[in-house]
């Protein structure tokens, strides 16, 4: 009988627990996933985070959790970059998202393909670069239009660091 009442118990706590951990914030500190660069991207993505600006659209470049060459995030909503991701989805043939015809935009000489993601949010990836950069803009500083002009502010990182070119 009192097994049975433990592991009645059991489950409740660790759901709670877990519920806890899930939700702790460490003020604001949570980082984008960090993405495992193929070994071509590595020092470009150390050089770019080198590079990277102390502010982006006004927000203060700040530290993320787990700390990482790949990654940066600046203000809270965060402007979020992940440097040596995947191909995008949209362009990768044979995806379930799949499509070649989609439009990129210029931001002072750098390529980037937005997408408008379901929680408001615009994800925008490099194009013609030698490694995928991507860059996630909050709804609060996209906007209802999906405004990327806040990519203004990585633009002379990503060509310093980044070079032209095209990536299988």
């Amino acid at each position: 009988m009192k097994s049975s009442l433990r592991r009645s118990l059991g489950l409740p706590v660790l759901a709670v627990l877990f519920a806890a951990v899930g939700c702790s914030s460490d003020g604001g500190t949570a980082g984008p996933a960090v993405p495992t660069p193929p070994a071509r991207a590595v020092g470009p993505c150390k050089d770019l985070h080198k590079a990277l600006p102390d502010t982006v659209d006004g927000l203060k470049r700040r530290g993320t959790d787990p700390a990482s060459d790949f990654t940066a995030a600046w203000g809270d909503p965060a402007v979020s970059l992940r440097c040596g991701v995947k191909r995008p989805e949209i362009i990768r043939a044979g995806s379930t998202t799949y499509a070649p015809t989609t439009g990129s935009v210029e931001a002072d000489g750098v390529e980037w393909l937005p997408e408008r993601q379901p929680d408001g949010s615009v994800r925008c990836t490099t194009v013609h670069r030698e490694v995928w950069v991507e860059v996630t803009l909050p709804k609060k500083v996209a906007g209802d239009a999906g405004d990327i002009g806040a990519l203004t502010d990585l633009a002379d990182a990503v060509k310093k660091t980044i070079p032209f070119g095209y990536v299988e």
